[in-house]
């Protein structure tokens, strides 16, 4: 089947200049200092193979001697013993080629696998370091980032990187210490022919510079492309119910095809221009054959060189050529890996979640007091909450209620530290939150959110999640105050069913089950409840809100809900609007004030009615 290239292959006739010059001009001052930089960090990550890349280094000078003694002794031939028809010297020196082109060959196989372990070993260390780094970042980092553009990073940068160890690191010592070898020797045998090979470096040196000033830009604006590509991807897979709901597929495949045409644009001219360089290498190859050929010409007949030196000059004249064209190619992957490169340390560099304060402590109990005092919070410079008051006293729940952006969520983040306070302060049993290091402070804490997440693992381990020493015996136990266990036995495997990672198999209100299991098991002192029993069919509802009062049992718990109903019992509800608090008391006690909660309440009594 033929592709959209060749369909329309007028397609490509405009180069995307414009955000070409675009980018061009937004990075002309930090480009070459990112590039080096660039270079220069991956370097001290293959650095740390100092041993062997010393072996590969001499493998490197070896194999390059032995390319740079063949044509010589080939030369040596055809004026010592082919001229003069000395056959029995021919027949050794032919000895000696063999074993000088098995001994390159067998340097070449040894130098190819010490660098990919290296490259393997760098490759595994950076990616070590990138998955460690998402863990340590905040999680305002992820809200604002497509987790598939993350994950390309992982993924595609990295791979990028690793093929461009392999293939280019060794090439470019080799084509560094042929060409320099090769110049030695051609000086050494004919100053004069040298001269007249060196007459194509400076257009060489020009047509590359064209070139690569080109691709640059162009293979950072692929990699940009194919991030926001694997994002998108990544983004209508995991929505793909509300996508056939909504029937979005003809929009959605629209979309796909704007970004997957720019990832196909983007790349068709990187590639484009990066083809230019062998074409424009062999040219000036056979350039320089023909003036070898004719100066060389003209020089033996002069009797000022030999038949064999011209041979030698031909050959050294592929040679000198090649680790430029080499070079000038591996330069444009590394172009390319440097792209990657920039993207991965980018995430690496990211600020890291706050480090605890130095005065931060741990606590072994806590009675589950929280208070806000005057606590104002901004997003971005965008003010969330402002001034919030309110005490939780052990073992109450607190309801938040309020529109859409009031701030629920924003004091549930502020509460585990997930986001820091700007003004005011929040206590815990008293001590400051900020004088409590974080692992210990949600080592108290318990989360059943709206969004049932569960891993790629059997149930048993779904819910040893919240503690992973616990026994059999216990995890069972917090299945059945869950309500869980009768369903989990009913399952083919039953505890050790496999659950994929959106829990396929079982259904919405099962997963929450599992979850709430998953919380009984942590035995939190302060528990998270985000609008738990949302999208649940009724009968299931009353499983999971029977489950959770023997959750809520003696816990401070916080609950976040906008089906009011499902409150009334809470001991204290806080209405937030706009990020302030407007009102706050019992049910029956803001009922009784019919207020901004009376109105909410009789609207949503009249609706389901």
């Amino acid at each position: 089947m033929q592709t959209k290239a060749f369909k329309e292959p007028f397609q490509y006739k405009k180069i995307p200049i414009d955000e070409l010059r675009e980018r061009q001009e937004r990075d002309k001052t930090d480009r070459a200092r990112n590039t080096a930089g660039t270079v220069k960090r991956i370097w001290s990550y293959l650095s740390r193979e100092k041993g062997m890349l010393l072996l590969v280094i001499l493998m490197v000078f070896f194999s390059s001697a032995m390319s740079l003694a063949g044509p010589f002794m080939v030369g040596v031939a055809i004026d010592d013993f082919i001229v003069t028809q000395e056959a029995a010297g021919l027949g050794m020196l032919l000895v000696w080629l063999f074993i000088i082109y098995v001994l390159h060959s067998l340097s070449v196989f040894l130098q190819n696998y010490w660098m990919i372990g290296i490259a393997q070993n760098t490759v595994y260390t950076l990616r070590s370091e990138l998955f460690q780094q998402f863990h340590r970042l905040p999680i305002a980092f992820f809200d604002k980032r497509q987790h598939g553009e993350l994950m390309s990073r992982v993924t595609n940068d990295i791979d990028n990187i690793n093929n461009t160890l392999n293939q280019s690191v060794i090439q470019i010592f080799t084509s560094i210490l042929t060409l320099v070898g090769t110049v030695a020797v051609m000086l050494a045998l004919s100053p004069l022919l040298t001269l007249i090979t060196m007459v194509i470096i400076p257009v060489m040196f020009l047509a590359i510079r064209w070139i690569t000033k080109r691709t640059g830009p162009l293979y950072k604006l692929q990699q940009q492309h194919l991030g926001t590509l694997n994002g998108y991807v990544e983004e209508t897979v995991s929505g793909q119910h509300v996508i056939k709901t909504f029937s979005q597929e003809k929009r959605v495949i629209r979309e796909f095809q704007e970004h997957n045409e720019n990832l196909q644009h983007s790349g068709f001219w990187a590639q484009t221009f990066a083809g230019f360089i062998p074409k424009v290498m062999n040219m000036l190859n056979f350039l320089s054959f023909g003036l070898i050929g004719l100066a060389g010409g003209v020089l033996a007949i002069k009797g000022i060189i030999t038949v064999g030196v011209i041979v030698i000059f031909t050959e050294y004249a592929r040679q000198f050529t090649r680790p430029l064209n080499e070079l000038s190619n591996q330069f444009n992957i590394l172009l390319s890996a440097v792209a990657g490169a920039e993207r991965v340390f980018n995430i690496i560099d990211e600020e890291q979640e706050e480090t605890d304060e130095a005065s931060a402590r741990m606590i072994d109990h806590t009675n589950g007091h929280l208070a806000f005092d005057n606590v104002s919070f901004a997003y971005e410079e965008t003010p969330i909450l402002k001034q919030i008051s309110f005490t939780a006293n052990p073992g109450q729940t607190v309801a938040l209620v309020g529109h859409t952006g009031a701030g629920k969520t924003t004091i549930i983040n502020l509460i585990s530290r997930f986001y820091r306070y700007d003004f005011g302060s929040i206590t815990l049993d008293g001590i400051d939150l900020r004088n409590i290091k974080r692992s210990s402070l949600r080592k108290h804490m318990g989360f059943v959110l709206q969004d049932a997440f569960l891993f790629r693992d059997t149930i048993k381990g779904n819910i040893r999640y919240g503690k992973l020493d616990a026994t059999d015996d216990a995890i069972i136990k917090a299945a059945k105050d869950a309500n869980a266990h009768d369903f989990i036995k009913r399952l083919p495997s039953g505890y050790d069913t496999v659950l994929d990672q959106d829990g396929s198999g079982i259904s919405q209100g099962q997963k929450q089950l599992i979850t709430i299991a998953r919380a009984i098991l942590a035995d939190p002192a302060i528990l998270i409840l985000d609008e738990a029993t949302s999208n649940i069919d009724t009968v299931t509802e009353l499983h999971i809100q029977d489950a959770l009062k023997r959750l809520m049992e003696g816990r401070t718990s916080f609950v976040i809900a906008h089906r009011l109903n499902t409150i009334q019992e809470a001991d204290k509800i806080i209405m937030l609007e706009n990020g302030q608090i407007i009102e706050q008391g019992s049910h029956q006690e803001l009922i009784a004030q019919q207020g901004h909660y009376f109105k909410l309440y009789k609207g949503q009594l009249k609706n389901h009615a």
